[in-house]
């Protein structure tokens, strides 16, 4: 073979390789000329003693994704198919970061998550400086949207809403004169107690004592023995319930007499089948109107039960709701990137499962209501929803 042969081949395999190469390392959007593949991200945790939560976050975000694809969605003259990507951040803000990047690097279009107030506010660094859009469906702690990102969003109202309703149900519908508050050091955690604290204080009650804990936590009982000798009327916990259940049942067990509340972390079918006695006559609260009065709340339980063979745990409907605005911010701006959809999803207004959905200037659900929750014989029971959108 002459020299000139030589490097004419050479050449020619190397065109190829790079072509090939640069197909494999090219985003997958758009997939032909006539179907476009949207992937939305998705994180919770899906290990761990919050999985069960997570778990309903990722189903309700499917749900929302797999009814997209049966309708045929059109997005800029081509019809989307979209692709779930769900990953475990496992609670931990650390991890979350790690998930982030990962989605980022996926190349997904939009992210619906993450559950957590302490995980999705580190996240939302990484999604804002690539110009993803999130949406989540169930963080509620005041910072995630005051950092002043336009990519972050949220379906559900947040913690300065939540605490305030929360400390006045406390002082003026239970008459607590005299309140003991434990927290677990979370984003979520502390920024509800601290809401609760000031709305309490602000409502006429004392705080007497103002403990601390972590979300890992099984043990209460050094707390709660402290707590005892001050007499409480009422214990507010800010936390989740996994560390709920074993906290009230010791409350039960040292002989308090107190009262026990929660915000949003308690409200699951977990905490009173796993309190069990312990848990009759507790109050948690969750923004938004209970279920069966939500627009599409029954319809979307009935489905969601005989798709997945359980209850919905606490977040399922706003997940959809969430992945739901997101597509149509996209149908409306006729693109699935989020430099084109994001404008559009700034001015949404969508009828979901949950409630009208619109958004302030900081990605604040616009006119959110709460409603408080009592556990009666063994089971929530609507007691009160207060806010602008209140029924």
């Amino acid at each position: 073979m002459s020299r000139l042969s030589f490097a004419v081949l050479f050449t020619a395999a190397l065109i190829l390789n790079l072509s090939a190469c640069k197909k494999s390392e090219a985003p997958q959007t758009a997939s032909s000329s006539d179907e476009l593949i949207v992937r939305i991200g998705a994180a919770a945790p899906l290990t761990g003693p919050q999985a069960h939560i997570g778990k309903d976050n990722e189903n309700g975000t499917r749900m929302a994704i797999e009814d997209a694809n049966a309708r045929g969605i059109m997005i800029g003259g081509k019809k989307a198919h979209f692709e779930l990507l769900s990953e475990d951040d496992q609670t931990d803000p650390k991890t979350a970061t790690i998930v982030a990047q990962k989605l980022v690097d996926a190349k997904v279009n939009g992210v619906i998550g993450h559950l957590n107030s302490g995980t999705s506010i580190p996240a939302s660094r990484i999604y804002n400086d690539n110009g993803i859009a999130q949406i989540s469906p169930s963080a509620t702690a005041v910072n995630y949207t005051a950092q002043g990102y336009k990519t972050a969003f949220r379906v559900m109202a947040n913690d300065g809403q939540q605490g305030k309703v929360l400390g006045e149900f406390a002082a003026n519908k239970l008459k607590a004169k005299s309140i003991a508050v434990i927290d677990d050091r979370t984003a979520y955690g502390q920024g509800l107690a601290d809401e609760f604290i000031k709305s309490a204080t602000a409502s006429g009650a004392k705080i007497i004592a103002h403990e601390y804990t972590t979300d890992k936590a099984v043990d209460f009982s050094a707390v709660l023995t402290s707590i005892k000798g001050k007499k409480p009327d009422l214990v507010f916990y800010g936390g989740m319930d996994p560390q709920g259940v074993p906290m009230v049942k010791q409350l039960k067990s040292l002989g308090l007499k107190a009262k026990f509340m929660m915000g949003d972390g308690g409200y699951t079918p977990k905490m009173p089948e796993l309190a069990g006695a312990a848990a009759e006559g507790m109050y948690a609260s969750l923004p938004g109107v209970p279920l069966d009065k939500m627009p599409g709340g029954r319809d979307f339980a009935q489905r969601y039960e005989a798709k997945f063979k359980q209850q919905i745990q606490l977040y399922a409907p706003y997940c959809y709701d969430a992945a739901n605005v997101m597509i149509v911010a996209m149908q409306k701006a006729g693109s699935a990137e989020s430099a084109k959809y994001l404008p559009e999803l700034a001015k949404i207004s969508y009828d979901g499962v949950t409630s009208k959905i619109s958004f302030d200037e900081k990605g604040d659900l616009k006119g959110g209501a709460i409603t408080m929750y009592q556990v009666q014989q063994g089971k929530w029971v609507p007691f009160e929803t207060m806010g602008a959108t209140a029924p």
